[in-house]
């Protein structure tokens, strides 16, 4: 969006680089299919407000200022010739309504794909990403917003982050005795042995099992007097050794350092406060069930996510990855009218709630950096982290928030 105001052309450039992608998609599904570009006559496509507006070939000013207002929430249908997809020219594109700012089409398809809307209990449904949407409620209402979390939970920003590709790490564990840990890596090539670096659900893992330990105090300091070699100091402060050089393809060791730690503080509060927020909003004290949503959210351990205070406390058999939901409600879409219809008037009962005017969304945050939380139990995995009680800060915040 930055790029996009600063440039004259930077509007032409976005838009030509998203239909050139989706070209290139295109062409890979008619290759798998058998059939010729000009075989498809009817699309349907669903994407984040950003690269809704990119596509349509619309500036994103008003989504980079204040009240961040789209440009159009109504869905569409276009002609392919007129975006420029390489499909037949009178093929009928179709794009979903925009729910509100920053909760696009992409989560539209996520709702009418798991219908929270359909439903008795209270469903809080969260797709993880580098901003991630959150939709809560049931048959009766329905609430959402949406947070940046910056790219930490993608293995961005992350001294030896990667992405989930073959030789990442992608799952560590830590043994609670001994607190040396093991690690699993996604499997490629015959090459792939050794740890090229440390992928977004690997990345949770461990720090969440570092915190289990005891490796990790509440607030995400390491604690130098841990009875393990693995602990060091750093280039920028203290540090665990997940893997040592000689099981790395990269000819170093890979730590998970304090300024990983803090990244992922930054980002779990963020999703975990958006999610009290709506809680508070539709006056319950936790929902009924969890569905992780996205490609990421598909890899998180749900235990984990709970350890870290990414999600609110709720049974972790209640906790469900979802995989591509957007995906499942794009076909859905594609394939059946009555689910476009339902989709609009999902974009027109949907109650949304605007974070950045919060009052209490500062203190909530800052609370929520702790690992779970500052003063909220988890009784759910009551079993699994140790009770160091509510941390002393908690009352400041709290008597702020007159709570």
């Amino acid at each position: 969006m930055t790029y996009e105001i600063e440039n004259d052309t930077g509007l032409a450039t976005l838009h030509e680089a998203v239909v050139s992608a989706l070209n290139q998609l295109l062409r890979q599904a008619c290759r798998a299919a058998k059939l010729a570009p000009e075989d498809i006559l009817e699309l349907v496509v669903v994407g984040n407000t950003t690269m809704h507006h990119f596509l349509l070939n619309i500036p994103t000013k008003s989504l980079a200022l204040a009240p961040y207002v789209p440009t159009l929430h109504r869905p569409l249908d276009l002609k392919a010739r007129d975006l420029g997809l390489a499909v037949h020219p009178s093929a009928n594109v179709h794009l979903l309504p925009i729910e509100a700012s920053f909760v696009g089409a992409d989560n539209m398809a996520v709702l009418i794909a798991e219908e929270p809307h359909k439903q008795d209990e209270e469903m809080l449904i969260i797709d993880v990403g580098t901003n991630a949407e959150l939709v809560l409620g049931n048959r009766r209402r329905l609430l959402c917003t949406s947070t940046p979390t910056g790219p930490a939970f993608e293995g961005a920003h992350i001294e030896y982050g990667m992405r989930a590709a073959p030789g990442a790490i992608e799952r560590v564990a830590i043994d609670s005795k001994t607190l040396e840990p093991s690690f699993q890596l996604i499997e490629g090539t015959e090459d792939d042995t050794l740890a090229k670096g440390i992928c977004g659900s690997a990345i949770i893992d461990a720090i969440a099992e570092m915190f289990r330990v005891g490796v990790l105090d509440a607030r995400g300091r390491i604690d130098p007097s841990a009875s393990t070699d693995r602990i060091r100091e750093g280039e920028f402060g203290l540090e665990y050794v997940i893997a040592w050089e000689d099981e790395t393809s990269i000819g170093r060791d890979i730590p998970i350092t304090t300024q990983d730690v803090r990244q992922i503080q930054l980002a779990k509060a963020a999703l975990y406060t958006a999610a009290q927020i709506l809680l508070r909003e539709a006056e319950l004290e936790r929902p009924d069930k969890i569905l992780l949503a996205g490609a990421f959210g598909s890899h998180i351990d749900p235990t984990e996510a709970l350890i870290l205070g990414m999600i609110p406390d709720c049974p972790v058999e209640r906790v469900h990855s979802v995989g591509n939901a957007a995906g499942d409600g794009a076909r859905m879409a594609l394939l059946n009218k009555d689910k476009r219809r339902e989709a609009v008037e999902l974009a027109r009962t949907i109650h949304r709630i605007e974070l950045p005017v919060d009052p209490d969304f500062q203190n909530q945050f800052m609370m929520a950096l702790n690992f779970p939380h500052m003063s909220h139990t988890f009784p759910s995995i009551a079993g699994i982290i140790p009770d160091r009680g509510p941390d002393p800060l908690a009352d400041r915040f709290l008597e702020e928030m007159d709570v």
